[in-house]
């Protein structure tokens, strides 16, 4: 999903359903990941829909040693320019009193 397509969604849902929360928020790790969310009462019950945009992983560097017991570490270089973007829809469930994650499947 585009930037402009979660614009265009999110003012749907604020036009048509009742908004309880619509926060953006920054994570520092994985090269910057921006998360925005929007949490409504829509027709199947509580929901919540989370658009996150993070940098693309352009290089992969693996670090290790050929030591018995030595640790392998992976470091990822990201793009300064480009950006992937995901969404995820989930659904409140009252008897696990937590969010429930939707799948894609389930849509078509």
């Amino acid at each position: 999903m585009s930037p402009e397509k979660w614009q265009q969604t999110v003012g749907n849902i604020k036009d048509n359903f009742k908004v309880e929360e619509n926060e953006k928020t920054h994570l520092d790790e994985a090269g910057g990941v921006d998360i925005e969310y929007i949490i409504f009462n829509g027709p199947l019950g509580r929901m919540k829909l989370e658009f996150i945009t993070k940098p693309v992983i352009i290089d992969k560097k693996t670090k290790y040693s050929n030591r018995l017991g030595a640790e392998t570490i992976v470091e990822y270089v990201y793009s300064p320019d480009e950006k992937s973007h995901k969404l995820k829809a989930y659904k409140w469930d009252e008897a696990v009193n937590d969010w429930l994650e939707m799948e894609a499947k389930k849509f078509a």
